[in-house]
């Protein structure tokens, strides 16, 4: 499915596609019911690997749509379903990075002779978020949900940047510095607090071993305080090569909460640091868990998977039963 809003999505992409993979179904989409609607379809003659062409938000709702045609299959559709592959045409494709996608025009060359060579596909299991009924790789509430906004605004007002260098990282730097992070310079912070609503709560100690953390039982108060940034992953990228949950995976079956406390100016004085995914880090916070309850002190932006989904106060993260087999570009070099 070929995402034609995405950043870099075309009838060239579509074309290409058709060209080099004449045995695969290909599917320009517009909208999400276009995308919807594929998903049916696919019930019927599902196939083995199903190719997702367009940024995160693309393959977010191309999962959840799989989801939602197989509610009545049990929890492991997913898995009992297509393998998914993730082909970067968006802005960020944070978790295409993760997977080592390379290039659009190289992946469908790459796909081209997995087909030719046929047997099994080389994949990576990845678990998923579980937000208000959607399942992702990511969410978050603050800044990161902030900063798309930003971005977008930031291609047509006033910056530094002339107008056709302002997409990409870019642009997300050009939106992060002259917009996100001055608004943030004299507002009040919001305050947060989190609760432990799963298994008992781990966390990451200083040379980056999973402890238990003490305390942290059902039902326990994890955090209260302060907040920039409050999101919740089971990939460690956002985007643009920002390891932000770096992690992630460290134990099995659970997601990464992150919580970073400071201001704007500390966070750009540790803008290097909070891009590698350095650790540890000055007020950030770091849990590994199966589910928790996020209370804000007043309405904060919110993003699933990229896409902004308005504002809230309150945010429930669980690990998804679910979990979907995507396909390890770095196997197929």
């Amino acid at each position: 499915m070929v995402n034609l809003r995405a950043r870099r999505g075309s009838e060239q992409v579509v074309r290409a596609c058709r060209e080099l993979l004449p045995d695969a179904r290909v599917m320009a989409s517009r909208s999400l019911d276009e995308a919807l609607g594929f998903a049916r379809d696919l019930q019927e003659a599902p196939p083995s690997l199903l190719v997702s062409a367009g940024g995160d938000g693309s393959a977010v709702a191309l999962i959840n749509a799989m989801r939602a045609s197989g509610d009545d299959a049990g929890s492991d559709v997913l898995l009992r379903g297509p393998a998914f592959g993730l082909l970067p045409l968006g802005t960020g494709n944070g978790w295409a990075n993760v997977t080592g996608a390379p290039r659009w025009r190289k992946a469908v060359t790459r796909l081209g002779h997995l087909a030719e060579r046929g047997g099994p596909l080389p994949l990576r299991r990845f678990d998923l978020v579980e937000i208000e009924g959607t399942v992702a790789p990511f969410a978050g509430t603050g800044w990161d949900a902030e900063i798309i906004d930003d971005f977008h605004a930031q291609k047509a007002g006033l910056g530094l940047l002339p107008s056709g260098a302002r997409h990409g990282l870019a642009g997300y730097l050009q939106g992060l510095f002259t917009r996100t992070i001055p608004r943030h310079l004299t507002e009040a912070q919001v305050e947060v607090e989190v609760v432990n609503t799963g298994a008992d709560a781990m966390t990451v100690d200083p040379d980056g071993r999973p402890v238990a953390v003490p305390g942290g039982h059902h039902g326990a108060v994890l955090y209260r305080g302060p907040t920039s940034i409050c999101g919740a992953a089971t990939t460690a990228e956002w985007g643009f090569g920002f390891r932000a949950f770096p992690f992630v995976g460290l134990v099995p079956r659970r997601f990464c909460l992150r919580i970073y406390s400071g201001r704007a100016v500390e966070a750009t004085l540790r803008m290097g640091q909070l891009w590698r995914g350095d650790h540890p880090i000055a007020k950030m916070h770091t849990w590994l868990l199966t589910r928790c309850k996020a209370t804000f002190s007043r309405p904060v932006p919110f993003q699933i998977g990229g896409d902004r989904m308005g504002m809230r106060s309150e945010i429930e993260y669980a690990l998804a039963t679910e979990q979907v087999d995507v396909l390890d570009w770095r196997a197929t070099a």
